[in-house]
């Protein structure tokens, strides 16, 4: 089994030019060990138990070798008689060193006094290769240049849940794999961060490259990007965090204490941490320290990262919130779906659900997404395949009056992903369950499809546009069979019609860009899949229908 669940682009210039490697120094290596506690108490408990076990086992058999006496007695005899044959090798004694004869002088170098010394190792003239080339070319091979886009994938592969941190670099038409992150639960949202947080105290002013991962688990992992290899997150929302209080007296105490807790613990609602899996995670752009989360526990909570610690949780739902989006103006309103088919805006000030403002739905809802281009409107698409687009303006008195700006039948099965392209406005992507991605473009008077198309990605659960206008038309899309690929849909004939004044003028015809890992199997080149380089070379009207030829 292989599958992507989420993704998010990195803007160009964020990654740093040369990752740095995982070093463990001492300071490292105790928050290591602190954060590794539970988990070697957990292994003890259990090689305990098994050996307790085998020692079982072991008395079984000696109680059935004691019936069986005979045929112990034949095997020693057996035994007796293979080693009076190799007694004549002197086996017991072959890896023991000779002794020196008495007078020999015993010398580890032998005559050290003809060895020639070199202050440098460049000064011997028998050292043709210095060691340094090694490190460079590794160093060459992990930079990433101004000119680059990072893709972080949420990934499963073979029941292993992890990251994989993707570079694409549009002019080579090249995607590959940089570095990957192992995780402990299989991941279902991921978001970009350029604050740097855990290891010290968190400096709002400072930017760095981070991302924030929602896992089955109930904790939320912050990781550095420009890390390679590394063992443990940069720090821990919820429950699994051990960071320790220096007032503490007895943190082993301490944190024996937390692991009786957490086994005992039942799924208890609180106000300090998620108790089920985290489905969606929200960075605030304008105050850079704050973080929303939604989770399967029907609440939304909102973090702290210069503490990390929940500041505020709200009940705003009666069941799971699975998509949050932050106002992008009004810095303080969260926008929120949930399968009780509501949608939510609440100012986070507020602790009274009931001044927050409330939408109904036909369905659970799926994504929610606020119009960058004008954030009076937003967006929400749910399991039956709709797609809402509402006024915040016009907010009804209750849910059941709720009447939208329009509504749309945008595909045949769930709306599993959702994103409006940040440079164009108008143009939006959705992709289904149904394994189709359609484009659309939004007007005064209505959507309308642009094209439609299978990227054989299997069910759709990520469409992402690139954040840089220099991409601004390059989608990223995976889905069930694990594979991610980059569409330029700009080299798509009907949205070069409909977006034609964003549009480069071409020269020639046109051939549609689509870029993907480049696999070493040759079976994806024999199906006429993807060939060195990642650009894929099947024929352009394979799978798709536009406006125009309908």
């Amino acid at each position: 089994m292989s599958m992507i669940t989420a993704s998010v682009w990195i803007p160009r210039g964020a990654a740093a030019t040369f990752p740095t490697k995982y070093d463990v120094d001492e300071k490292e290596l105790a928050r290591i060990s602190k954060l590794a506690k539970l988990q070697l108490e957990d292994a003890k408990d259990d090689l305990t138990k098994a050996q307790h076990g085998t020692s079982e086992s072991l008395e079984e058999q000696n109680s059935s070798g004691e019936e069986d006496g005979g045929v112990d007695v034949k095997m020693t005899e057996a035994n007796e008689d293979a080693d009076d044959d190799l007694k004549e090798y002197d086996l017991d004694t072959y890896d023991d060193d000779e002794e020196p004869q008495q007078g020999e002088a015993v010398a580890m170098f032998g005559d050290a006094q003809s060895l020639a010394y070199h202050q440098s190792n460049s000064d011997d003239p028998y050292i043709t290769m210095q060691g340094n080339d090694e490190e460079d070319e590794e160093r060459e091979e992990l930079q990433v240049l101004a000119t680059d886009n990072m893709v972080v994938a949420a990934k499963v592969e073979d029941e292993v849940a992890h990251l994989e941190i993707y570079v694409y670099e549009d002019e080579a038409d090249n995607l590959y794999v940089h570095h990957d992150i192992m995780l402990p639960a299989i991941p279902l949202c991921v978001e970009w961060l350029d604050l740097p947080v855990g290891k010290g105290k968190t400096d709002t002013n400072s930017v760095g490259n981070y991302i924030a991962v929602g896992t089955f688990d109930p904790d939320i992992e912050l990781w550095d990007l420009d890390t390679i290899d590394s063992m443990y997150p940069n720090a821990i929302l919820g429950q699994g965090s051990l960071e320790e209080d220096p007032s503490r007296s007895d943190p082993d105490s301490e944190l024996k204490k937390k692991k009786k807790k957490k086994r005992k613990a039942s799924k208890k609602v609180n106000d300090s941490y998620h108790v089920d899996a985290v489905l969606s995670i929200a960075a605030n752009r304008q105050h850079r320290n704050l973080l929303a989360s939604a989770s399967a526990d029907k609440t939304v909570k909102l973090w702290d990262l210069t503490t990390q610690q929940c500041a505020k949780s709200y009940s705003y739902h009666t069941d799971k919130v699975c998509s949050i989006a932050w106002h992008p103006k009004e810095s303080t309103k969260l926008l929120s779906g949930s399968y009780d088919r509501t949608l939510v805006c609440a100012d986070l000030r507020e602790s009274d659900a009931s001044k927050s403002q409330r939408w109904g739905v036909e369905s659970d809802v799926e994504t929610v997404a606020w119009d960058p281009h004008d954030p009076n409107y937003f967006y929400a698409t749910t399991e039956n395949g709709m797609i809402h687009h509402h006024d915040i303006r016009a907010a009804p008195s209750t849910p059941e009056k709720t009447k939208a700006v329009w509504t749309l039948q945008a595909h045949n099965a769930s709306v599993s992903s959702f994103d409006i392209n940040p440079t164009i406005p108008g143009f939006l992507a959705t992709g289904s369950t149904d394994k189709e991605i359609k484009l659309w473009n939004v007007q005064p008077t209505g959507p309308s499809l642009v094209v439609s198309r299978n990227l054989s990605v299997g069910k759709v659960f990520t469409t992402k546009f690139a954040p840089d206008p220099e991409v601004a038309f390059r989608l990223a899309v995976a889905g069930s069979k694990g594979a991610m690929q980059i569409w330029d849909t700009s080299t798509n004939a009907a949205v070069r019609n409909a977006f034609a004044n964003r549009v480069a003028p071409a020269t020639g015809e046109v051939k549609e860009r689509l870029i993907g890992v480049d696999e070493d199997s040759s079976d994806e080149e024999d199906e006429g899949g993807v060939e060195p380089g990642g650009e894929t070379t099947a024929p352009i009207d394979d799978g798709w229908e536009s406006v125009e030829e309908a």
